[in-house]
Formats: C-alpha cells, structure tokens, sequence
C-alpha cells in the first residue's frame, strides 16, 4: 500500500510576495520580482530585466520560517570526483527549513490554495501521495499512491489534495525560484543541470527557467532504474506537469548505485543526503566523465537530507558497528 501524510492545517502561512522573500540585507540586491521583458543577447540567450533593490533593515533576523525557504547554498564537489573533467556543484535542498525541497511547493501550494478559497486554517485535512522511494507500491507505482490519496479524500470530511504530480503551482515556483537562484550563484557558467524526474516540478521549473536564460543548457533528468518513467517499454506514470521536451537526456540510476554514492558523499564529502541525492549525484558523476564536458560546470539537485534515512539500508554498515559496540 503506497505511504501517505495527511495532517490538519495548523494555522495561515504568510504570504508576502509571489517568491519567497529574502532575509533583511544591508547590501544592495537583485530582486527577481517578475520577468519584465525577454530579448534574445549573444549565444542565443535571453535578457532578463530585473529591479535591484537595496534594503533598509538593519538585521539579519527573519521574521518566520517561510523566510527560510530557498536561497539554499551550492558546493562544490571535491573527493567523489575522480576520474571527472567537468566541475559538479550541488545545490543543497537539504537545507531548507524542513530539510527538503518539497519546502518549496509546500508553502507555494498552500499560499495558493488558501488564496483561491480551498484550504482553511484549522479546519482543513490535507492529503498528498508522495514521489518517495518509501511511499510507492512496487506494484502499482506512483499512480497506485495518488489512486490511494484520491480515495482517502473522497471519504474524508473538509479534505483536499494539492496534487503535487498535476499542481502548476509546482513547476511555477522552481522557474520563479530554484532556476534564478542557480543562474545567479553560477554567475549564468552552469552548462548542464541534473536533477531527480520525480513529480517533475523541480527538473520542469528550474530546467525551463535555465534554457531561457541559455538554450544551450543541457537539462538531464535522473529515474530508478526499478521504476523508470521515461525510460524502458513500460514507462510508468507521468506527471502532467513534466514538460519532456525540455530533457535533453534522461538516465536511469539503481537504488543500490544511490546509496552507495550517498554513503561516498557523507564519508568523504561531510554532506549527509539521502538516496534521492544519492541518485542524482551518480548521474552528475558519469556526465562530467565524459570527454565533451571537459572544463563545464554541472549543476545538480540535492534534494533531500539524510537524516530521514538513519533507519534504512543507506545507513545499513552504522546499524552493524552500533551493534557490535553495544555487545
């Protein structure tokens, strides 16, 4: 039976701007408050006008944990990268407030919905089938958790599902967010952006916002190898807001690959992630070996922490030696 989380709505999250707002800064700072105007530069790239505000705060002081959300950090990787000839820079999603980037849609997708009248504080029940490794039938996939979810809403009294595979909201925020962020950390030099296909929101968003901004950009998407849905004779279930035509590639990548890279980054990187970024690092791994990406900058997606993952197979040898210890 597929996994799926349902909780009450506590209370109205704030809602200030169209993106999440920034934490108070002395200096002055680009604002991606809108796209105002789209002209074709140099090298097929478009021009994005933006407004450049200057703060007046004093602090460096949030005022909630919305604040928090996005402006994640990116690393580069160093010790997991030989044999490479291209540069791999992680974006940490890992980081966010709630350890994930489903921060992102989670707060965009409850703004909208309590803006659109469907959602209520303290009185709505939300349910949502998850795109997680955990959270998916062997059997039926993806489409048997949102057949689940879709069930349990229709018994449940004030219920409503976001969605997340269907939702525009989805995909919106990572063009609104996710691609500017990596475009200006870059300084616009990331040549190739890798991320897990999941519900497609972040590889569709962030992938679309990135081609704009260059068209040479290659945007590759990362799938289990044990549930393609791309790939292979019997794709599995697609979202509707994954836009294909964006994926200049896609590769398929094992649950064990995942986790082996996964426990390489903990141990030699200091980055504790979970399998879902183990996969989406393996795939970067083999794209900046190839020979035709030497000297480029791959920017990849981490999207999740691994503290989730203490008590699966990815931390399998910890489990043992805690054992021994206690003998």
């Amino acid at each position: 039976m597929a996994l799926l989380s349902a909780s009450i709505l506590p209370l109205s999250l704030p809602h200030r701007s169209r993106f999440f707002p920034s934490r108070p800064s002395l200096s002055s700072r680009v604002s991606f408050d809108g796209i105002i105007e789209n002209k074709p530069v140099a090298g097929s790239a478009i021009a994005v006008s933006l407004h450049s505000t200057t703060e007046v705060e004093t602090v460096n002081i949030a005022e909630d944990v919305t604040q928090l959300i996005g402006k994640t950090p990116m690393i580069y990787l160093n010790k997991v990268v030989e044999g490479c000839v291209a540069n791999i820079a992680a974006k940490l999603e890992s980081m966010e407030p709630c350890r994930s980037v489903k921060d992102r849609i989670g707060y965009s997708m409850i703004n909208d919905a309590e803006e659109r009248g469907l959602i209520f504080p303290r009185k709505s029940i939300l349910v949502e089938p998850t795109s997680g490794n955990t959270g998916v039938d062997p059997d039926k996939g993806i489409k048997g958790a949102v057949d689940k979810a879709e069930e349990i809403v229709s018994r449940t009294p004030n219920a409503y599902m976001f969605q997340q595979f269907d939702n525009p909201v989805n995909s919106k925020i990572h063009f609104e967010t996710t691609g500017p962020e990596i475009w200006e950390d870059t300084m616009g030099g990331v040549d190739i952006f890798i991320a897990s296909i999941g519900t497609g929101g972040t590889i569709t968003g962030a992938g679309r916002y990135l081609k704009m901004m260059n068209k040479h950009i290659k945007v590759i998407g990362v799938e289990p190898a044990e549930t393609s849905v791309i790939c292979g004779d019997n794709p599995g279930y697609v979202p509707s807001i994954l836009d294909v035509r964006l994926l200049d590639e896609v590769i398929k990548v094992t649950t064990a690959e995942a986790i082996e890279v996964a426990r390489m980054l903990a141990l030699e990187e200091g980055l504790l992630i979970g399998i879902s970024s183990g996969a989406a690092a393996a795939a970067a791994i083999h794209v900046a070996k190839r020979p035709e990406n030497a000297g480029k900058l791959i920017a990849v997606i981490f999207p999740s922490f691994g503290e989730r993952y203490i008590s699966t197979v990815l931390f399998h040898s910890i489990h043992e030696e805690v054992r021994k210890i206690q003998k």
